[in-house]
């Protein structure tokens, strides 16, 4: 009888019912919340930054069209008072005109190129034949759009 195999009387082995694939481990829902969240903040990104990316494209636009425009100084005044609109209140933006606008211009990131160099154009070249400089007033009018971002 010891010679007899202890292991024969053991039943055969068999495997266990595979894994289903519902419910998911806690990992994937956390995943599918950091990814939902993901998206979500990258919608509201873009959709902020809309008005930005539609002002410099309309800039561009000016500044390739520029010689075909009546009064490209007035035109890009106009998209200048639009952007801002887009990023402050427009109890704020919407009464300011000539040296207010100006100086609103400078302190929002302007550094004084709107009351004392090339943006002073904005304040008196829609009423001239030939404006100053529009490479200066269109380069700063592009890194005044840049500064700011919409607060929306």
């Amino acid at each position: 009888m010891m010679d007899a195999d202890p292991l024969a009387a053991l039943r055969p082995l068999h495997a266990p019912p595979p894994v289903g694939w519902w419910p998911p481990a806690p990992g994937w829902y956390l995943a599918l919340i950091i990814a939902a969240t993901t998206i979500y903040l990258i919608y509201r990104y873009y959709k902020r930054m809309a008005p930005k990316y539609a002002a410099l494209k309309e800039l561009e636009l000016l500044n390739t069209n520029r010689n075909t425009i009546d009064q490209p100084v007035a035109v890009l005044n106009q998209l200048l008072k639009r952007y801002a609109l887009a990023c402050w209140p427009a109890e704020t933006v919407a009464v300011l005109s000539g040296q207010a606008w100006l100086d609103f211009l400078d302190a929002h990131g302007g550094n004084g190129q709107f009351s004392h160099g090339p943006g002073r154009a904005l304040q008196f070249a829609p009423y001239q034949k030939q404006p100053a400089d529009p490479d200066q007033l269109i380069a700063l009018a592009r890194r005044w759009i840049s500064v700011n971002t919409p607060l929306k």
